[in-house]
């Protein structure tokens, strides 16, 4: 689970849309696709499917399921307008929301890359702790474990983050030369975990499935129950801010066609279904050799695996998806002080991410915080689908902010706040999970856009009239 951008220097096209010459091809966005999404997370997400309690069936068809609404988010909702329109995200969001709103929506973003970077650190640490047996967190913890993990860590961020600082073109390359191994290795991982749970052929494995990796029950202590639909749910929107969320308006403003959106899948169903699926396997191995022990580290996991090559995945796991990360949380938040210097912002910002780090909190909690990080970015989605598919039609005024030249769109501002607070008091006080908030709120923001557009817009006929 990463973010996506495009990596090559283009920034002539940041204001404007971009021209047929520098279109891509099919082949760049499977590429994309499957780099970005075998990555660190991946190795915490499917233990974690487990310590849910999932059953077989739940987690391999709802992942299915739930994959492929994800590869059809980003073919029908992100592709079609992305390819029309060919601007990038944050200037599609300053013409329709003004400069003021797309600043808050980039303080948020960087605030969210800084704690996902942070977690990709933690489990890159994981393998230092391998290596030096120093005591690691466990499944509960929230609290560094000693000062042997205190140092891996800080060790592991200042060393990311002065990468993410110096030298992004060369992390780039070195993560789509490396996107090929990680997969073979995490196909490496589930076929190692499967001997060792006593697979002899390929007949078998439904029945190992069943009753000895996703055997279904209780989930661990602290950990939600997850059920056919939670599974579901979470594959589909695990990366709701970039396809129902419009954030790929960035990635797929290149594409040649529309159905480039298909190319997703490379990522979906090698990432978020082959990679989690082997990373739960590993984890079933550690529980069937040891009850007791519910730790959810990737750097053990792997080890006992494939040796120094499964260390040495997770350090690259890590390493490639903390960077880019750390990279573009820097420039959200350079972009909030114009005049500020980029390689500072992503100092200080990879330092913080580093103290983060240190506290499992996030990590251990990777699957509440993807879901939270969703439904906080998820509404400027609908804004955008509402305003270039049904505003013209309806009598409404398009990008509304260029329109009339003003600094915040108060519809857009007023759509963002009241559907976070509908899907939060919706989790807090309603019993709904967050897993399952997300997708009613898109529905909420849309309606909400429609409506206070017509108010505003109604108080406004002159600067409003199409």
């Amino acid at each position: 689970m990463a973010d996506h951008e495009h990596h090559e220097p283009v920034d002539e096209y940041e204001r404007t849309p971009v021209p047929p010459a520098a279109q891509l091809g099919l082949k760049s966005y499977v590429g994309q696709f499957a780099g970005e999404h075998v990555a660190g997370t991946e190795l915490m997400i499917g233990p974690l499917f487990l310590a849910a309690g999932v059953s077989a069936f739940d987690l391999l068809v709802g992942l299915l399921v739930g994959n492929l609404l994800a590869v059809l988010s980003w073919t029908l909702f992100t592709a079609p307008i992305a390819t029309r329109v060919r601007l990038t995200l944050y200037f599609q969001l300053e013409k329709i929301c003004g400069r003021k709103l797309v600043t808050l929506y980039n303080a948020a973003n960087g605030v969210m890359f800084t704690f996902l970077a942070g977690a990709m650190i933690t489990v890159s640490a994981t393998a230092l702790g391998v290596w030096f047996q120093f005591p690691m967190p466990g499944l509960g913890d929230l609290l560094p474990t000693g000062v042997g993990w205190v140092v891996a860590v800080l060790a592991t961020g200042v060393l990311f983050t002065l990468v993410a600082a110096y030298g992004y073109r060369s992390v780039a390359r070195f993560a789509n030369l490396a996107a090929p191994w990680m997969v073979l290795m995490f196909v490496a991982f589930g076929i190692v975990g499967l001997r060792q749970l006593g697979l002899t052929s390929p007949g078998d494995f439904w029945n190992v499935a069943q009753t000895v990796i996703w055997k279904g029950g209780a989930p661990m202590a602290g950990q939600v129950k997850f059920t056919f639909w939670h599974v579901l749910f979470f594959a589909w929107f695990c990366n709701m801010a970039w396809h129902i969320g419009m954030a790929d308006l960035s990635l797929f403003r290149y594409a040649r066609h529309a159905w480039y959106g298909l190319a997703s899948a490379a990522g979906m169903f090698v990432g978020h279904y082959m990679a989690w699926v082997a990373a739960s396997i590993l984890y079933a191995v550690q529980l069937h050799q040891d009850p007791a022990n519910t730790a959810v580290l990737p750097g053990p996991l792997a080890y006992r695996a494939c040796g120094l090559a499964g260390l040495l995945c997770v350090v690259a796991a890590g390493w490639t998806t903390a960077n880019p990360t750390l990279y573009r949380a820097g420039l959200a938040f350079q972009s909030l002080v114009p005049g500020s210097s980029r390689f500072r912002v992503t100092i200080i910002t990879g330092l913080v991410a580093t103290v983060t780090a240190v506290f499992p909190l996030v990590t251990m909690k990777l699957l509440d915080f993807v879901a939270l990080w969703g439904m906080i970015l998820m509404p400027m989605g609908p804004v955008i689908f509402v305003d270039y598919w049904l505003f013209g039609r309806w009598g409404l005024r398009r990008n509304y902010a260029e329109a009339t030249g003003g600094g915040i769109n108060w519809a857009a501002g007023l759509t963002w706040l009241l559907t976070m607070a509908a899907c939060s008091w919706l989790v807090l006080k309603g019993g709904v999970q967050i897993y399952f908030v997300s997708l009613p709120g898109w529905f909420v923001a849309a309606l909400l856009y429609v409506g206070l557009s017509k108010l505003l817009q109604r108080r406004a006929p002159a600067e409003a009239a199409t």
